[in-house]
């Protein structure tokens, strides 16, 4: 089983979703008087929406202005305003940011009612941020979030049911939780729920449904995914064997910066399993690997054999990763510093024999300014 992972809300796609009341339509509408085209263009195409300026200013990135056009709102109860307005200020945009401010307006809006807040406040609960931090109320915000039908909230509860501390213990409770949000496409879940097929928990094993389910959250770009499918491509588990795609995914995840898919991609290349041989290749990802603090004993025996210069070649490749060498932009001077011929009075003395060299890692000093 994976480690359990807290996942937070996209506010701009559900806020936009929200309802706009006729209150509000008064408030944030600022619709021109209704004359013949306009009941003509409602005949033919229904009622238009009232347009809400605070999130439309909030989408376009004016975000001082929505919070000027939200706090009205706000102040008369309006949780999406409310939700609108901590938004702005946990994530510092346009203003400083303030997580004890932030959490008293999701405090608000999930006071009135907003999922989305309850949610958000639970994740600061959780981690202590603006708030002290606290599990227990954490949970109980999340599961009042999921039990709202809320889809990232009820796989933050199936990861609580596994842990099995500030929810009931229970698998099988944690499977069905994990299946929802599957189901809705939430690819930490499709992965989990995966792995807890493969590995029966909560549910009788069944490493093909498990592989489906993998699969899924891989192509939706879960790096862990990716390395996890790949693994189970190259291993023939729940799956035909096909090494060619295995390293295909290796690849991928590799591309995106995982240290581990850079490792494993490395290996094959430098057998060429599933894909040519190229020690010059797994030794850049091996370099990149290492980067990252992930050495692996095994690949550098696969590698013992490299000529000097394809491993130097192999280095300089790793230095300007994802670029190559060739394509990096030098910097060129536009003007020439004009040399000047100095004068015997001018040159400076030599330096003494018995003064201490300067090391290749420490600057020489500047020598002190003299008096003209």
């Amino acid at each position: 089983m994976t480690l359990p992972r807290l996942i937070a809300a996209s506010l701009l796609a559900l806020l936009a979703a929200a309802p706009v009341t006729a209150q509000e339509a008064a408030t944030t509408t600022d619709a021109p008087q209704e004359g013949p085209a306009e009941r003509i263009s409602d005949q033919i195409f229904g009622p238009r929406v009232p347009t809400d300026l605070a999130f439309g200013a909030f989408q376009r990135g004016y975000f001082l202005t929505a919070l000027e056009f939200a706090l009205p709102r706000a102040e008369q109860g309006d949780a999406a305003a409310q939700t609108l307005i901590a938004e702005i200020y946990a994530k510092g945009l346009g203003v400083a940011q303030n997580d004890q401010r932030a959490a008293g307006w999701y405090q608000l809006a999930a006071n009135n009612g907003d999922v989305l807040a309850t949610f958000e406040l639970a994740l600061l609960y959780q981690e202590g941020i603006g708030v002290p931090k606290n599990r227990a109320r954490a949970a109980d915000l999340f599961n009042k979030a999921a039990q709202a039908g809320y889809v990232p909230a009820k796989y933050n509860m199936a990861l609580l049911h596994i842990e099995g501390v500030y929810a009931s213990p229970s698998l099988s409770t944690a499977a069905a939780l994990m299946l929802e949000a599957a189901e809705a496409e939430l690819p930490e879940a499709q992965y989990d729920y995966g792995t807890m097929l493969i590995e029966g928990a909560g549910m009788p094993p069944d490493p093909v449904k498990g592989a489906r389910y993998i699969e899924l959250a891989a192509e939706q770009n879960l790096i862990a995914a990716q390395i996890d499918y790949a693994t189970l491509l190259y291993m023939g588990q729940g799956i035909d064997q096909d090494i060619e795609a295995a390293v295909a995914w290796y690849a991928r995840a590799a591309e995106a910066g995982n240290a581990v898919a850079q490792n494993r991609y490395a290996k094959l290349l430098a057998v060429g399993e599933g894909v040519p041989l190229d020690l010059q290749e797994a030794a850049m990802w091996r370099a990149l690997a290492r980067r990252q603090g992930l050495s692996d004993p095994s690949l550098d025996r696969l590698l013992v054999s490299i000529p000097a210069e394809d491993l130097a070649k192999a280095e300089e490749r790793a230095r300007f990763w994802p670029l190559e060498p060739a394509t990096v932009p030098k910097i060129e001077t536009i003007f020439e510093v004009p040399s000047v011929t100095q004068s015997p009075e001018q040159t400076p003395p030599a330096p003494s024999d018995t003064a201490p060299e300067a090391s290749a890692s420490e600057p020489a000093q500047p020598t002190e300014p003299q008096n003209p």
